[in-house]
């Protein structure tokens, strides 16, 4: 809770740094949009940059000015140059770039800020969220596939790699497992698991685009469905699922026995989705994110434990539970067993 100061300056600072937020993110925005970091590895004026780019010259300096008061920029003798943050995670030539995934959450949320208003007035009165769109995430798993080639799959690998056991799983299933980077970084980490990514006909195209990239067509193969209606398969040692439980919230006691019954005595089933603490209100970011979906009324966060809750319910003999940084928010990782 914040506290009141006497003169009130702190809070009124506060509350006006909320609203030029809004301004801070156009701005990334439209750098993203334009190439902006590509070209400020190196010091330019912003007259040399606004040739290259074929723009307004005293508006991009405008640009370039606010990006600099963002800390995105260094501006020096009215040069500008990225700093080192914006040239790791917003230069589209680096291998951590994040740009691509911060336009497409844009692009998906963009009509539900538009009409914020509205929607809290009177309520959802369309479908805003594209769920229905396989295009949308079609996109969306090649987008994501990148920000997992960043750092997350080699991550994740590593920590699911360390569960007891893990060097006698022969099969893992990853449920909903869009590009497949997480499947493709938990194999590898196998001398002999093959792995089976389950999703949507058009998301499977880009998994198999990953799976072919990384050399994996002989480990991985893919499986298509609606996993709340078809079958999964069987035989599994292990089954991971990452931010994908959510389309499941509400039947998610049907699912969780699907999953029970597809692996083998022992075999694990590894959950990674968020889980909001302080009565749904933290972390931050993934409850302002989420705020988009919440509105057009698919409202489907898991809360802290909910997961794991769900898992003993299903009959698994022992779940063990973790917080996992990642680079947007800390997650949560929920390990549950069968019996043997």
């Amino acid at each position: 809770m914040r506290k009141k100061s006497d003169s009130g300056v702190e809070e009124s600072r506060y509350v006006y740094g909320l609203f030029s937020g809004r301004m801070r993110a156009q701005a990334l925005l439209t750098a993203l949009e334009l190439r902006v970091f590509d070209h400020l590895s190196f010091p330019l004026s912003s007259e040399e940059l606004s040739a290259t780019l074929q723009c307004h010259p005293a508006n991009t300096g405008a640009l370039l000015d606010s990006l600099a008061a963002a800390e995105l920029l260094e501006k020096k003798e009215g040069r500008y140059c990225n700093e080192q943050c914006a040239d790791d995670l917003l230069n589209s030539e680096s291998q951590n770039y994040i740009g691509k995934i911060l336009l497409l959450m844009h692009r998906m949320s963009a009509d539900v800020v538009s009409d914020m208003t509205r929607l809290v007035k009177d309520g959802p009165f369309a479908d805003h969220s594209g769920f229905g769109n396989e295009e949308i995430w079609v996109d969306y798993a090649r987008t994501v596939g990148n920000y997992h080639k960043g750092g997350m799959m080699h991550s994740i690998a590593g920590i699911v790699s360390g569960i007891e056991g893990f060097s006698s799983f022969g099969n893992m299933l990853d449920l909903g497992g869009g590009p497949g980077l997480y499947c493709i970084g938990i194999v590898s980490e196998s001398e002999s698991m093959k792995g089976v990514v389950f999703d949507r006909p058009g998301v499977l195209r880009v998994a198999e685009e990953f799976i072919a990239e990384y050399g994996m067509r002989d480990r991985i193969s893919v499986k298509s469905g609606d996993y709340l209606a078809d079958s999964i398969g069987e035989g599994y040692d292990l089954i991971w699922a990452s931010s994908t439980l959510n389309f499941a919230r509400s039947d998610l006691d049907r699912l969780m026995m699907k999953i029970h019954d597809a692996l083998v005595p022992g075999g694990v089933f590894v959950s990674l989705a968020e889980g909001l603490t302080d009565e749904g209100t933290k972390p931050d970011f993934y409850v302002l994110e989420n705020l988009s979906y919440a509105l057009t009324g698919f409202n489907q966060v898991f809360r802290k434990g909910e997961i794991a809750s769900a898992m003993h319910r299903a009959g698994f003999a022992s779940v063990d539970s973790m917080t996992v940084e990642t680079p947007m928010m800390p997650m949560e990782m929920d390990i549950a067993r069968k019996k043997t």
